[in-house]
């Protein structure tokens, strides 16, 4: 017969401090991991979900005024547009600019081109309202369309 080692001999049951140390390890590594992984998907979501909304709003907004008949009628669609695709967003805050090429007196006329710029921000996610401190912890957005104004355009 072979003697045994001491390192050969099974260790004894429920004596063993080091028994479940593994799971916790796992967990607590795993936890530390998953947290800010989580938050950085839900940021990006919000983030993509803020930017295809600013894309939409530019996009109706330029087609809306530039198929027109006139100021007014433009106006209008323009307002009815921008409330609905915040609406459907979540959109707030809204910066609308329109500007038309070739530059001119009056933006929109007839045959010109309509470029529609949006800008928003998102606000990210669990950041406390204490010292200004979600309106510094934001991130711009903007989206910018063109569309070409009817010929159809009234002047009046």
């Amino acid at each position: 017969m072979h003697p045994r080692s001491p390192s050969s001999e099974p260790p004894a049951t429920g004596d063993d401090p080091e028994r479940g140390a593994a799971v916790l390890e796992f967990i607590l590594v795993g936890l530390l991991l998953l947290v800010p992984l989580v938050y950085l998907v839900v940021t990006l979501g919000l983030i993509q979900g803020q930017s295809l909304g600013g894309e939409a709003a530019a996009r109706h907004v330029a087609r809306a005024v530039s198929t027109a008949a006139d100021a007014d009628e433009a106006r209008g669609r323009a307002d009815a547009v921008l409330a609905a695709v915040a609406d459907e967003y979540g959109l707030s805050d809204i910066d609308l600019s329109l500007v038309c090429t070739p530059a001119g007196a009056r933006c929109p006329r007839a045959g010109a081109t309509l470029h529609v710029t949006v800008r928003t921000a998102v606000a990210l996610p669990l950041v406390p309202p204490v010292l200004g401190l979600d309106r510094i912890a934001s991130i711009p957005v903007e989206a910018k369309a063109a569309h070409k104004v009817s010929r159809f355009w009234s002047e009046q």
